[in-house]
């Protein structure tokens, strides 16, 4: 969240970066609150102080009947205090964090597009999409997954197996090149942790899965549990930032996605993921964000998927990031209405580019929420920066190889870079019944 002091200094500001972010925050109400709340904090610590001077020795009953009415004056601020709270803390924490100056405005289409890189491929046939590719394969079960578990579930089976646990291999190698720590966190996080991250925990805008009957909530993404994991802490930091890359399983609910983009794996409920997530101080958060970018293009390239970079626009940044850049991946089924696309070039297709990683520079607004600093040498503490990237999501990785790599017999090369960690596997293959 930001400062309410910043806030209040800077209203002008603020409302204006409501504005461009498409956030409906009514600032005005809030420093009416603020306004309240410290009226009513500085009169009970005017009376404290004066009740504890009164106190001293034994005060005459006239004075303990005059105490007592300060005792309970005491007590109705505090009343009143709390229910301004209950008003002041949601409503301070619904305002988003200030917008990087280069960002673009506007929404969804209005990104802006920073490079491009990769050849698209020109296919000589009709091509696939990755859904008809891998069912013919029999590498995916979408059917018995809705039969099992609901729509949007699906049983990944074969060399598709393979493939993913491929992925995460590859993902980990480089990231651990960068100086990653590796993790495994769990799946489910107090849901004071997700709020603090930024996630809502429960309500219409909520995109998680809560656990009735407890204060747990499944995650959506590792930045979750990684940005818990030094919730209340001063970090040290003089040697450097710290670098997590965490995988963990990611579940979704997607409300109000279907009819877009959301074909086969493009928009499922459940994934893995292997999420990149940094803690440092506030002058280092630019070029981190920069490097874990570097980091991101480096894994896609490895992969010789053609792609682009975007600069996401203010409208479509999430409350927490300051500034977000995504990697779109080119895929064959394209994006439908909706979705970010760009028509390709080829004889027998119309596709279109679809995220496949994301990089977030949240400067220190999870942190405030979190209560996160580091010691600088001074002494005094400040509030880290996190900043956080997907390194692997073996949902959109999957569509942009199989959509990537086919062959016009139905078949699907794997990328020379994971064949090392696939037992061999150079080719995924129809199999002929015996």
């Amino acid at each position: 969240m930001l400062d309410i002091k910043y806030i209040r200094e800077h209203a002008e500001l603020i409302k204006e970066n409501c504005k461009v972010r498409g956030a409906k925050v009514d600032i005005d109400r809030l420093l009416t609150l603020d306004r309240d709340r410290r009226a009513h904090i500085a009169r009970i610590e005017e009376l404290r102080a004066e009740r504890n001077k009164k106190s001293l020795g034994k005060p005459p009953d006239e004075e303990i009947a005059k105490m007592r009415a300060v005792g309970n004056e005491i007590a109705q601020l505090g009343r009143e205090l709390e229910n301004i709270d209950r008003e002041f803390k949601p409503l301070l924490r619904s305002v988003p964090n200030l917008t990087h100056p280069e960002v673009p405005i506007g929404g969804e289409r209005d990104y802006k597009v920073l490079e491009t890189a990769g050849k698209i491929p020109q296919f000589k046939f009709r091509p696939k999409d990755h859904e008809e590719l891998m069912t013919a394969l029999d590498v995916i079960d979408f059917e018995r997954g809705v039969k099992t578990t609901g729509a949007k579930f699906y049983f990944v089976k074969n060399e598709l197996v393979r493939l993913n646990q491929a992925l995460l291999q590859y993902g980990m190698d480089i990231l651990t090149k960068h100086g990653f720590i590796l993790m495994e966190t769990p799946d489910l996080v107090k849901n004071e942790i997700l709020d603090g991250v930024g996630f809502s925990p429960r309500g219409p805008e909520s995109n998680t899965y809560p656990i009735e009957e407890s204060d747990l909530s499944l995650i959506a993404t590792a930045e979750i549990t990684l940005g818990g994991y030094h919730s209340n802490e001063i970090l040290d930091l003089s040697k450097g930032p710290l670098k997590y890359a965490g995988i963990s399983h990611c579940f979704r609910k997607e409300a109000g996605t279907y009819g877009k983009a959301s074909k086969g794996l493009y928009r499922v409920h459940q994934f893995t993921k292997l999420e990149m997530f940094v803690y440092c101080k506030p002058e280092e958060s630019g070029a981190l964000h920069r490097e874990m970018l570097e980091i991101e293009k480096e894994i896609v390239d490895g992969l010789k998927l053609p792609y682009r970079v975007i600069d996401t626009a203010s409208e479509d940044l999430g409350a927490p990031a300051y500034r977000k850049y995504d990697v779109e991946g080119w895929m064959v089924m394209g994006a439908s209405e909706g979705e970010r696309t760009t028509e390709a070039s080829g004889p027998n297709v119309k596709g279109g580019y679809g995220e496949i990683t994301s990089t977030s520079n949240c400067a220190d607004y999870q942190a405030r929420r979190l209560n996160i600093k580091y010691r600088e040498e001074s002494g005094k503490t400040e509030f880290v920066h996190t900043l956080n990237g997907t390194a692997i999501v073996t949902s959109r990785f999957p569509i942009a190889i199989f959509e990537n790599y086919q062959r016009e017999d139905g078949s699907i090369e794997i990328p020379k870079v994971l064949r090392p960690y696939m037992a061999g596997l150079k080719e995924v293959r129809k199999r002929t019944s015996t």
